[in-house]
């Protein structure tokens, strides 16, 4: 009876091991995983398109009276789709393995100029295939930029607005701060530290 339970435990602690090895080699691929920051669309500011504007000129009367109107009122809300890149390098050509990823969870936070502002979570899984090529990942953003940037004056606030959604749109003011959370054969883990995401090359 005692070897019959001796051999059990030692079934179950390799069964262990094993599952143990499978985790921290999943782990090592999916850490992999790059993001940039690929570029935003469908800027609006007070539900004004600001896409394909070099600045204020490409504006109508209408339009430039509406956008100094609510900044008299202490408002400037914005809102625009911000487009993620994730890429899974682990294609089998590239690494030793082929490896599909899974983000189950991912936690983000804008930063404009430096400054950190809105947050979010995406909670819908994420599929990141092995196959080189990035996914994109959209995040819709709304806030209200005079609530971060208002004591800068109306000229600054035009500027970034236009920088950010305009033609000649200046990603490097742009940052996300994010923490991924992918699945593992022991369910979903979270990446043990946060990454900062820019546009002119991908973060792991």
């Amino acid at each position: 009876m005692k070897k019959i339970t001796k051999i059990i435990l030692v079934s179950l602690l390799f069964a262990t091991f094993l599952t143990t090895c499978s985790v921290i080699n999943t782990l090592t691929n999916l850490k992999r995983i790059q993001f940039k920051v690929e570029n935003v669309n469908n800027f609006q500011v007070a539900g004004i398109p600001l896409s394909g504007k070099t600045g204020i000129k490409d504006l109508n009367i209408t339009n430039t009276l509406q956008l100094s109107q609510i900044f008299t009122q202490h408002k400037f809300p914005a809102q625009f789709v911000l487009n993620l890149a994730a890429l899974n390098p682990n294609d089998g050509q590239t690494t030793q393995t082929k490896a599909n990823a899974t983000i189950t969870n991912l936690e983000w936070r804008l930063i404009l100029d430096d400054t950190p502002t809105v947050s979010g979570v995406i909670s819908n899984p994420i599929q990141i295939p092995a196959t080189g090529q990035s996914v994109i990942i959209p995040l819709t953003i709304q806030l209200d930029l005079y609530e971060f940037f208002g004591n800068q004056g109306y000229d600054k606030l035009l500027n970034l607005a236009f920088a950010l959604g305009g033609a000649q749109s200046d990603l490097n003011r742009v940052k996300l701060d994010i923490k991924p959370t992918v699945q593992t054969p022991l369910g979903p883990i979270p990446y043990p530290g946060r990454i900062t995401v820019i546009n002119k090359q991908f973060s792991n």
